[in-house]
């Protein structure tokens, strides 16, 4: 083989491998993927709401529970970094829709629209003082479920995945949920402390049936992981804090 050739090959070999994902980056960002999706459709399809049997619950239920659970898997496999690393790739996705929500909200509609001007506006344009509160809520409700998951990680040492996976979900969820109907209730004519209180009261009991029965579905999830893709969980805070 000539040196030009040589030379060719071994460049085109180093730009393939500096390419290469590892299974471990490859289901990050499938993970990251998921976790951005339904962090966004929830905002956007909140505004409808479903009768149950605790009264009527926002269709972004559906959702927000697959949040929690990929939360608490990046958490146990990437650790704190990567379970940080997604919340702020949350936050300013949810940021970039709400900005074109405005933006493509404020263009003018053209006779031959499908959705006329306010029909859109109704739909889609939200009102800043919900994107204010939603955000805000979730960035403490994150932060928060990443520092029980790790405390009850390393309280258990790494055994007993329900307990962090559940107990992180419960406490956050009840902080998530108290904010976000107070910052976005607070002040609204014919919504009194007593009416916000029995919304948040009956959104965290769904949450809490949510988080019990998505616990068999954290074990799949787990599983699958640690005997398909051959990972390992991160260690625990005590166990890396040792192996430095």
């Amino acid at each position: 083989m000539s040196p030009e050739k040589a030379a060719l090959s071994s460049s085109s070999e180093a730009s393939s491998k500096g390419w290469s994902l590892g299974v471990e980056h490859r289901l990050y960002a499938v993970l990251v993927g998921i976790f951005v999706t339904c962090l966004v459709l929830g905002d956007v399809i909140g505004g409808k709401a479903f009768a149950t049997p605790v009264g009527p619950v926002s269709v972004g239920m559906t959702l927000f529970p697959v949040t929690f659970l990929l939360t608490d898997v990046i958490n146990d496999f990437y650790g704190r970094r990567g379970a940080r690393f997604v919340t702020a790739i949350g936050a300013g996705m949810a940021t970039l829709a709400y900005v074109a929500l405005v933006v493509t909200t404020a263009l003018p509609t053209d006779v031959d629209s499908y959705f006329g001007a306010g029909e859109y506006a109704k739909i889609f344009g939200g009102s800043s003082k919900l994107f204010i509160a939603s955000i805000v809520a979730y960035l403490i409700g994150q932060l928060l479920d990443i520092q029980v998951f790790l405390y009850w990680k390393r309280l258990t040492r790494g055994r007993h995945l329900w307990l962090r996976a559940t107990g992180s979900t419960l406490l956050s969820q009840l902080v998530d949920t108290a904010t976000i109907n107070a910052i976005f209730w607070s002040g609204v004519a014919g919504k009194d402390w007593g009416w916000i209180g029995a919304k948040i009261a009956r959104e965290y009991v769904l949450k809490v049936l949510i988080a019990v029965a998505l616990t068999p579905v954290v074990y799949a999830v787990h599983g699958a992981i640690v005997r398909g893709l051959g990972l390992t969980p991160a260690p625990h805070e005590a166990e890396a804090t040792d192996g430095h």
